[in-house]
């Protein structure tokens, strides 16, 4: 795997890290393929959740703009083709992963760097953090799922707003806006966010993966839709050893002991 990206695992789970401070962990192709590998890997090993995060003063800045100076080029770059090459893919793996995916954003979030962030089902930020739609700043659109998740979190005055002024959002106006989880002390983030992954690699693992299924399609369901989804998805559920196991530890008075299995 590329030094680009960290892969520390716990066991139960794994904690990916971004890995180019010097450039605000922007991404270049090889950091895309090495990251999408370990979000392979954390699933062939049966990971049971995952955390991402940023090394250095901030999580990610996007795109590594180095290579992408117009100036330099013999014509201007496919960015389409960037967008459905790399960062595509990315957004559609992230939600695919059958467990929960944390992000602890340690610092600036800017351009695609936020809307990895938000493609994730968890956001933590501390309290220095700050999410900017800085795609604006060069004639771009927020991608990487930015303009679909600002919407359906947000409503399309907030996204709007962020994404024509580029305007940073801290990390305690994005917890208020309900666009993250939580803001927390610097000094608390990691700390938080391990404990939380733990956590939930201890926990009903297909059942979350069928909660992260019934809430992603909620957005573009009708409620009719949505019901008959949530029925097929608590007939799975219910057939999965986890229930019986979490009800039995319900009735029994004691801590469940759920296996992972898928």
């Amino acid at each position: 795997m590329s030094d680009t990206i960290l892969y520390t695992d716990h066991g139960t789970w794994a904690e990916v890290t971004l890995n180019r401070p010097d450039r605000l962990n922007s991404f270049t192709p090889d950091m895309h393929l090495a990251l999408r590998a370990a979000l392979t890997r954390a699933a062939e090993e049966g990971k049971r959740a995952l955390l991402l995060t940023g090394a250095g003063r901030g999580f990610c800045a996007g795109q590594d703009l180095g290579d992408r100076d117009p100036r330099k080029m013999d014509g201007p770059p496919d960015l389409g083709e960037t967008v459905r090459s790399y960062w595509a893919p990315l957004v559609r793996q992230l939600h695919a992963l059958q467990m929960p995916v944390i992000c602890a954003v340690n610092g600036v979030a800017a351009g695609a760097g936020s809307s990895v962030a938000l493609a994730c089902d968890m956001v933590l930020a501390g309290q220095s953090a700050k999410f900017i739609q800085s795609f604006a700043k060069v004639g771009l659109i927020p991608d990487t799922g930015g303009s679909w998740h600002l919407t359906n979190i947000l409503g399309r005055a907030r996204a709007m707003g962020l994404a024509l002024t580029a305007q940073p959002l801290p990390a305690q106006q994005a917890e208020d806006w309900g666009l993250i989880w939580k803001a927390l002390p610097d000094e608390a983030l990691m700390d938080e966010a391990r404990k939380l992954a733990a956590q939930f690699a201890e926990g009903p693992t297909f059942g979350f993966a069928s909660t992260k299924q019934a809430i992603d399609a909620a957005a573009t369901n009708t409620l009719d839709a949505q019901l008959d989804l949530e029925a097929e998805l608590m007939k799975a559920c219910g057939e999965h050893p986890d229930y019986a196991e979490g009800v039995a530890a319900f009735l029994d008075k004691r801590a469940p002991k759920f296996t992972g299995e898928r």
